[in-house]
């Protein structure tokens, strides 16, 4: 009876090691791994085993929580007896606007996406487990747009996730991520920051460009005028020079204030 006490509390009850199959993942496509359940010192009935995608996204108040994406369960309803060891394969189906966490196996700074096995054991506390990272590299189309940003000059700063929607897109997590580009020299002087947004379905990528004027000093020394953030939304299509066309947008949204004129 102190055993099912015990165990009652989480101490000598049963437990779960989650490990991944798949080293690298993409949006869209499965993710697989297995959960190997670990009887304790007495039986115990298992009221649900899942699977969890988290992601740390900003929220407001300039705080960050570790937001849930994607359940999918596993087990539920059965009896682990003590001592059994039972291994529980597992896919989870990413999202489409799954945010990238890796580009060319190097990790975006930034950027914490994670999967985490929950047990739920009857007549039991059960402890939350940690999550473990996932690297997700982006979809060709994707790596498309952000192979002609760099080959344009620009370079990697950081990648957010922030709680909200994109104005006037497509969206389906209650989440996007910005993938900000320092400018390249020719745009330096122009733009402090150009952030890239990917909003991926099944049919389609849309791209949001998010560029921030830099603020205009005046002879005198005052500001002329505030920093400004002007949005470009394009879907990429096959067969097109992105270096092209993602500079001709940007001269757009520079000419205004006569630094290409």
């Amino acid at each position: 009876m102190f055993q099912k006490v015990l165990a009652t509390f989480g101490s000598g009850g049963a437990r779960i090691d989650a490990r991944l199959l798949d080293s690298t993942a993409a949006p869209g496509r499965p993710l697989r791994g297995e959960v190997l359940l670990l009887g304790g010192e007495v039986d115990q009935e298992i009221k649900g085993l899942a699977v969890t995608l988290l992601a740390r996204v900003g929220v407001p108040g300039d705080r960050t929580e570790d937001l849930p994406f994607e359940t999918r369960q596993l087990v539920g309803g059965e009896v682990i007896r003590a001592g059994q060891q039972i291994r529980v394969p597992f896919e989870v189906p990413l999202p489409w606007e799954t945010p990238v966490t890796s580009v060319y196996a190097k990790p975006l700074a930034g950027m914490a996406v994670g999967v985490r096995a929950e047990l739920d054991l009857a007549a039991a506390v059960s402890d939350p487990f940690d999550a473990d990272a996932v690297a997700i590299e982006p979809l060709p189309a994707q790596k498309r747009i952000l192979d002609a940003l760099s080959r344009l000059g620009f370079t990697f700063r950081e990648a957010v996730l922030e709680q909200g929607r994109v104005d006037g897109a497509r969206q389906q997590l209650p989440f996007f991520q910005e993938i900000r580009f320092t400018p390249s020299p020719r745009f330096a002087g122009v733009f402090s920051q150009v952030a890239v947004t990917f909003l991926t379905s099944a049919e389609r990528t849309d791209v949001v460009l998010e560029v921030t004027k830099r603020v205009r000093v005046s002879k005198t020394g005052g500001f002329g005028g505030r920093g400004q953030d002007f949005l470009g939304m394009f879907t990429v299509q096959p067969d097109v020079r992105w270096e092209q066309q993602l500079e001709d947008w940007l001269d757009q949204v520079a000419r205004p204030r006569g630094i290409f004129d």
